[in-house]
């Protein structure tokens, strides 16, 4: 049935929460650490529109999803670790699923690294790591993430590695098509030197809004979802369909809208069940990409090695 007036034609698609399979905690809000130019939500260590998730308040949601059947919890910002409460976070949602925890790895000390591979030995729950590394070498990496992030961020990688973790690198797919087989033997070679053999490469397309609609000029007027699109489409590859997220203030229907006002949804899990129309131009690259926030699977443009 639709949740249109009868005299209304809807240009744009309503799409129901099919499952609440996975719960996302913006644990450090928009602040980070970097200040990265194609950031959608333009995190940096001055925005403070969004601030932390206390453990207390993650506590509160962990019970709340159990009603609910959610399967995989998700932590991001920001820059997850900048958060002082992230070690307990993760300790926390542990007990309840498996975890991933999406970071630029820079905060991440040895003592760390070890901590959490003890989290996860005691746990029945699987931890992941999704680090991000936009290119192979400072020079393509620090022209989009800030100088020195490069070498920073793979020594993250490496205490990663060395507590026994198989992080998945992520990286914005920014060169050509043509590019493609040079710069992933680039990132493969870059991560031997660090000591990751067994890496796990994600990419993922350009969202542009934020930091990026700046830098770029955001999409085009053509480029949004129609009803028209939605004919036949697995609307399981959209993140909106089975997922919400926690910030400070209510559930959103998804990460990459948080700085938009409606996407706030309400203060409860029961207030986010609602359907959600996709009239953001940042859905159109969901939809042509389907399951860019997923963890790589045989679904989603990824790169094992």
């Amino acid at each position: 049935m639709s949740n249109y007036p009868d005299n209304e034609i809807a240009q744009h698609p309503l799409l129901e929460l099919q499952e609440l399979d996975y719960l996302w905690f913006q644990v450090a809000g928009t602040l980070c650490n970097l200040k990265c130019n194609h950031c959608f939500i333009s995190a940096s260590p001055a925005n403070n529109k969004f601030g932390f998730l206390s453990l207390e308040t993650i506590q509160q949601k962990l019970e709340e999803s159990v009603g609910y059947g959610v399967k995989e919890y998700y932590l991001t910002g920001g820059e997850s670790f900048i958060n002082e409460e992230m070690i307990p976070i993760i300790r926390a949602i542990m007990q309840y699923g498996p975890a991933t925890v999406l970071t630029n790895a820079i905060p991440i000390t040895q003592d760390m690294a070890f901590e959490m591979a003890e989290i996860e030995e005691e746990s029945i729950y699987s931890l992941e790591f999704r680090v991000s590394l936009d290119g192979f070498t400072p020079e393509m990496n620090d022209a989009i993430r800030g100088r020195h992030s490069f070498h920073r961020t793979l020594e993250g990688i490496r205490r990663l590695v060395h507590a026994g973790f198989l992080p998945i690198i992520t990286t914005v797919q920014t060169w050509p098509e043509e590019k493609h087989e040079e710069v992933m033997d680039g990132f493969i070679h870059a991560l031997k030197e660090v000591g990751y053999y067994r890496s796990r490469i994600k990419m993922l397309p350009l969202i542009k809004i934020g930091a990026e609609e700046a830098r770029s000029g955001g999409y085009s007027e053509s480029e949004q979802v129609t009803t028209d699109m939605m004919k036949d489409y697995d609307t399981g590859q959209l993140i909106c369909s089975n997922s919400r997220l926690i910030s400070d203030k209510g559930v959103h229907v998804c990460p990459i809208l948080l700085d938009y006002d409606d996407s706030l949804l309400g203060d409860t899990l029961d207030d986010a069940t609602k359907s959600y129309e996709l009239k953001h131009k940042a859905c159109y690259t969901c939809y042509m990409n389907g399951a860019i926030c997923s963890n790589p699977s045989s679904g989603s443009k990824a790169l094992f090695t």
